[in-house]
């Protein structure tokens, strides 16, 4: 399976922070944002990454992250001109994707619990197995902000609506999608909305009408952080600096999943922490 970090868009309701630099670059305690959803795409195994973003930014993504293959990944750039919807990422990442299936996330979520790595890894053999797309719904208190999942009451999907008036659950849809090589064709046949975009919605509905979408719900073990808003951002913030004060490690240090996922051995380890100079670099050699 390959992944997409969708980090386009121009950001402006965190304006003005983001008139110069694209939001998915903005720290969130002591990494840059885009970390936190690159580290999840790493631990569940996927090392084939496409990062979409603007022409104005992605120089930037590219100097951050290079090619990846300092930390075992191979990280290749796409042009998104225009935020025409979330699924247009399946049209401009056509010949990356290839004959693979694929994940998307959102280049402004996190994602935090114990036991994810292995529930992104079974995902991923779900979708290959059963070549059905899995979409993740999590509890919230303001549902009609999101695209909202009804169910039935086994807690199976029949539908899913983008930010209802009234809201038939309290689940919302989050930014992690793992679908089967067939989005490719399901997003070009998308016709965009009534804003002009292709809605990812819109592809969620199509796997199901066809009997192929599966809504996996986090439990309450497990936390999901938009950081769309300056509230937000300030909020994933603060929930990383007390998590890893608390516990001494470290959420989204993508060289340290790289690590722990054996895509870089101690001696490259220790090379990236030596050439960071400061209490994050310090945090890399004591791993080994």
């Amino acid at each position: 399976m390959k992944g997409i970090i969708l980090a386009g868009g121009a950001g402006t309701r965190l304006h003005p922070l983001t008139k110069v630099v694209s939001k998915q670059l903005l720290p969130v305690y002591d990494k840059p944002m885009i970390y936190y959803p690159l580290s999840v795409l790493m631990l569940a195994g996927i090392r084939e990454i496409l990062i979409i973003s603007t022409p104005h930014d992605l120089p930037n993504f590219k100097k951050l992250l290079g090619t990846g293959a300092d930390i075992g990944l191979s990280v290749s750039y796409a042009e998104q001109p225009q935020p025409e919807g979330l699924a247009q990422a399946f049209i401009i990442g056509e010949e990356f994707i290839g004959n693979e299936d694929v994940c998307l996330i959102l280049g402004d979520n996190i994602f935090y619990g114990s036991g994810i790595s292995q529930l992104l890894q079974n995902t991923v053999q779900q979708v290959k197995k059963e070549e059905k797309a899995v979409i993740f719904g999590y509890y919230v208190n303001d549902p009609e902000r999101y695209g909202v999942a009804e169910m039935d009451e086994e807690g199976n999907v029949i539908n899913i609506e983008e930010k209802p008036e009234n809201p038939p659950s309290n689940y919302a849809v989050v930014g992690l999608y793992f679908y089967p090589n067939s989005v490719i064709d399901i997003a070009k046949k998308v016709k965009p909305s009534q804003r002009g975009e292709l809605e990812i919605t819109s592809v969620n509905q199509i796997y199901l009408k066809k009997g192929q979408l599966q809504l996996q719900r986090f439990s309450r073990g497990y936390a999901w952080l938009d950081t769309g808003t300056v509230e937000a951002l300030t909020e994933a913030t603060e929930f990383v600096k007390a998590i890893e004060k608390r516990t001494g490690l470290k959420i989204g240090a993508i060289e340290e999943v790289a690590w722990r996922m054996g895509y870089i051995d101690d001696i490259q380890l220790i090379k990236l922490a030596y050439a960071i100079n400061n209490e994050y670099g310090e945090y890399l050699k004591s791993l080994v």
